[in-house]
């Protein structure tokens, strides 16, 4: 089965994050995630630049093992309509909704470690099983 992503997990795999073995352990899955994922981390480790976590020279590497990750990513144009209607719906940020768009698309779920989104999916009981949280991934 094919797994979507989120930038919150991604980040574990070059970031030490509480969380970074369970994310590893997903490395072994068939990933996926909407081709903007990679911007939302890059905007993370500017972030960590920008706070004095990282320099520009560690934040540039990690970004490269983040590009040779085992993930596709994946158009998000298709899926943007229903990622606002999800977002309006659940009254979270499109952002995250594009992550959960595409796995309603792909009949999978979304692994994140961000409990407000867990929680906003959670709010619709149809959408309670897309949207699992690192660490405690359903069977």
């Amino acid at each position: 089965m094919t797994i979507v992503v989120d930038a919150s997990v991604a980040l574990k795999w070059i970031l030490p994050e509480k969380g970074a073995r369970e994310a590893d352990d997903l490395l072994s899955q068939a990933l996926i995630a909407p081709s903007f994922w990679l911007a939302e981390c890059a905007n993370a480790l500017w972030k960590n630049v920008r706070i004095g976590k990282l320099n520009a020279a560690d934040a540039s590497g990690l970004f490269q093992k983040l590009v040779r990750a085992p993930l596709v990513s994946v158009a998000m144009d298709n899926d943007t309509g229903s990622a606002l209607d999800l977002a309006v719906k659940l009254g979270h940020p499109i952002y995250d909704c594009l992550y959960l768009a595409l796995a309603l698309r792909e009949d999978t779920y979304v692994v994140t470690a961000d409990t407000r989104f867990l929680a906003a999916a959670n709010k619709d009981a149809k959408l309670r099983k897309r949207v699992q949280l690192l660490g405690a991934l359903a069977d």
